[in-house]
């Protein structure tokens, strides 16, 4: 079916809902456990759709996947439903039917991809994840890679002087384990120390390899997570918290864990129980975990833990940290360099040589890891600009609420709050 065909589908349901009122039994309830089973279906055409969930299991579907022409129709018919019902005013309720509202038009949009239609960079993104990501020009990566010149002197590509840079930095495969779990209990400790997390949460961890990405959590549900962590590439001291946070705490796990107890056991949510990864939830999800690391290690006090705890467990020297981190500051501010490269792979504008060149040349990625984002790119798309679209988002709205660095306590409530919600990621602005 083609996505005109969809989209009309989409406005008559939506229509005849309007006129004639739905019928009489829809309920945002009702859409939502419809909701729920449609995405559990959709994930039976595509592997990467369904991440997480632990909800009832007789909703999984049995059988031979349903076409994709009659999982549209039903994406439609169930917007036209949650048209007639009443908007839920503008707490809780109604954040949650606008939140329905924007997954489904999402779920429409990722079947309308399987069935073969294609958009633009820009077009997916703002079906897939409420959000329009910017434009970014060469000058302003040059700008930053001028500084870094300074940094790092020397003859050769600047890139290359980089990765031997990083290569000082790299923990030991024997020393990993060790390095990732003391990375984790400081993140923990850190949290713990400001929200208050679910009786007998626990997760496990796992390292694997052959994936284009370089950690991910799978969540169990039951406040359970499985932590996997691809040893594919030299994996350097910095990413011990960055994993650990992002995946851990206050990130994904702590994420997916406030909103079984707040959405799905306190009010009986069941649309939460499901997580569509090509969704504005993963806007919400990625931001926060990337955010999060700031929350939990503001300013210097992530320099002086990985000085103090982790460099000692990885056998370097603690005393390059603060040149380390200043170093990664600055790198993290090209990472919508990889934006731009997906943008124009995606597009058709470079080939897959060329996303790979504009990486290592802009985004300061060495070939082993810019090949290894390209396939990322290839395999999940414009989710990309959940990283750091979803980053700037965050800090923004969190601080708007006050937030800000130099008020700690107010800047982990609003977090908390954030994690805890059926926000969109155009309810951010």
């Amino acid at each position: 079916m083609h996505r005109s065909q969809v989209f009309g589908l989409l406005l008559i349901f939506v229509a005849v809902a309007a006129a004639c009122g739905g019928p009489p039994e829809s309920s945002v309830s009702d859409v939502a456990e419809r909701y729920v089973k449609l995405v559990l279906k959709v994930g039976q055409h595509d592997a990467d759709f369904v991440d997480a969930y632990y909800g009832d299991e007789s909703w999984r579907p049995a059988g031979d996947p349903e076409p994709l022409g009659g999982l549209a129709a039903e994406a439609a018919a169930l917007a036209g439903d949650l048209a007639s019902v009443a908007s839920g005013g503008s707490g809780l309720d109604g954040l949650r039917r606008t939140y329905l509202e924007r997954q489904l038009a999402a779920v429409a949009a990722r079947i309308d991809m399987l069935a073969g239609a294609r958009f633009t960079f820009d077009e997916e993104a703002e079906r897939l994840y409420d959000a329009a990501p910017p434009h970014k020009a060469e000058a302003e990566f040059q700008a930053v890679l001028d500084q870094l010149e300074t940094l790092l002197p020397g003859t050769g590509a600047l890139v290359d002087r980089y990765a031997a840079f990083r290569a000082t930095y790299v923990i030991a495969p024997d020393r990993l384990d060790t390095v990732f779990k003391a990375a984790i209990e400081g993140c923990r400790a850190r949290t713990m120390a400001h929200l208050t997390l679910p009786a007998g949460e626990s997760f496990t961890v796992e390292y694997v390899t052959g994936k284009s990405w370089s950690g991910y959590n799978w969540y169990k549900g039951g406040f359970t997570s499985l932590i996997q962590v691809n040893t594919d590439l030299p994996i350097t001291i910095d990413r011990a918290v960055d994993l650990a946070c992002h995946e851990g705490y206050p990130g994904h796990h702590v994420y997916n864990m406030l909103l079984e107890q707040a959405l799905v056991r306190d009010r009986g949510w069941v649309e939460f129980s499901v997580y569509p990864l090509f969704s504005p939830q993963s806007l919400i999800a990625e931001g926060t975990a990337n955010f999060g690391i700031d929350v939990a290690f503001p300013g210097a006090e992530r320099t002086a833990f990985e000085r103090e705890a982790l460099y000692p467990l990885a056998g370097l020297d603690p005393a390059g940290a603060e040149r380390y981190n200043q170093v990664q500051d600055l790198v993290e501010k090209l990472s919508y360099a990889g934006n731009e490269a997906a943008r124009r792979y995606l597009n058709g504008e470079i080939d897959r040589a060329a996303a790979q060149g504009y990486l290592e040349r802009y985004a300061m990625m060495p070939a082993d890891r810019a090949e290894q984002r390209v396939r990322f790119i290839d395999q999940y798309r414009s989710y990309v600009i959940n990283y750091n679209l979803g980053q700037d988002l965050v800090r923004a709205y969190v601080e708007r609420l006050g937030g800000t660095a130099d008020n700690p306590e107010a800047r982990w409530r609003v977090f908390g709050e954030l994690l805890a919600s059926p926000r969109l990621p155009s309810g951010l602005r």
